[in-house]
């Protein structure tokens, strides 16, 4: 009589794997943990193809839920994971022993976690939530009638943030202004910034062998991660070089432009410009999409100067009319 392998249910086989991965130092490779696990060596008959895959949920479940799984890369070929090592580092189970909140503070805390919708709250925020929950306060106990969200429109948001907590490389078709198509960029992403309203991704690019910024919104396909690894030490840092990139472009593109006083034009603009004789100074990264933002104030922005960004508003109010004009005559 064939003898039938007990069934754990993945809630156990989860948690099984957490204390492995966080009683280990070194960490584990995924043989080790298919072998001696409980929930996975009780299958040991099974194909390896279907042991692989219950891993890589299982791995994928535990980032979903916040807990910081490390991958550590074989030092003789760090693209090649079947050597990787895992594990979960118990530091990152606790807070520092001097650090201490208040009830106040700690519900504060669990509101600026609510703010960030659960697709959009990276890794290191749901690690720390799960920290002040471990302190045994609920964190998801309104403290106000509501809770403000963010949620970035950007469909290449999500993928990038997972490819950056994983130190993975992507590729992604990327279009920019003027061009009819698409180049596809290989990239080590290494940091997601918010500049002006508006989402970046800033990383190592590959094919150019150069640190670049690009605009998630021209973003304008899926993005795939690749095989290949980079050492997650690169991303320190990363955020704060991304902006102060960002600033020194703004620093040396400015608009001079007249605006009509109490008017969207006026509130929107005038809170980053500063004053100049003929009107007010305002700094900018993208010609293309601040020409975007002008044009949408109608006859309340005027542009002075650069002759380009004044071009490129004129051309877009033409357009503006011109469809206008077609949608009346039918």
């Amino acid at each position: 009589m064939a003898v039938v392998a007990e069934r754990i249910p993945a809630e156990e086989r989860l948690m099984n794997l957490v204390v492995a991965l966080v009683a280990t130092e070194i960490g584990l490779t995924k043989q080790q943990i298919l072998e001696s696990v409980s929930g996975y060596r009780q299958r040991a008959g099974s194909r390896s193809d279907a042991l692989d895959k219950m891993f890589e949920r299982d791995k994928e479940e535990l980032r979903s839920i916040g807990m910081p799984l490390e991958t550590i890369p074989s030092s003789t070929d760090p693209n090649d994971l079947r050597d990787a090592r895992y594990r979960i580092p118990k530091s990152e189970y606790h807070l520092p022993e001097d650090i201490s909140f208040t009830p106040a503070e700690l519900a504060v805390l669990g509101l600026a976690g609510r703010v960030w919708s659960s697709g959009s709250l990276s890794a290191d925020a749901r690690s720390g939530l799960r920290k002040i929950r471990s302190l045994g306060i609920d964190v998801d106990e309104p403290i106000l009638g509501f809770a403000p969200r963010l949620d970035p429109r950007d469909a290449a948001f999500g993928p990038l943030q997972a490819a950056i907590e994983r130190s993975r490389t992507v590729t992604f078709p990327y279009l920019k202004p003027g061009e009819d198509a698409e180049t596809r960029r290989t990239v080590e992403p290494l940091a997601l910034v918010e500049y002006e309203g508006r989402w970046h991704v800033y990383g190592f690019d590959v094919d150019a062998a150069a640190d670049r910024t690009f605009l998630l919104s021209r973003i304008v396909g899926d993005v795939v991660p690749t095989g290949a690894v980079f050492p997650a030490s690169a991303r320190a840092g990363a955020g704060e070089r991304a902006l102060a990139g960002l600033e020194e472009v703004a620093r040396r593109q400015r608009a001079l432009v007249e605006v009509t006083p109490g008017s969207e034009g006026a509130l929107r603009l005038l809170r980053r410009a500063e004053s100049a004789p003929q009107g007010y100074l305002v700094p900018y990264v993208d010609r293309h999409i601040f020409a975007d933002e002008l044009a949408s104030y109608g006859p309340e922005v005027r542009v002075v100067a650069p002759d380009d960004l004044r071009d490129a508003v004129v051309e877009r109010l033409r357009a503006a009319a011109a469809a206008h004009t077609e949608e009346a005559a039918r």
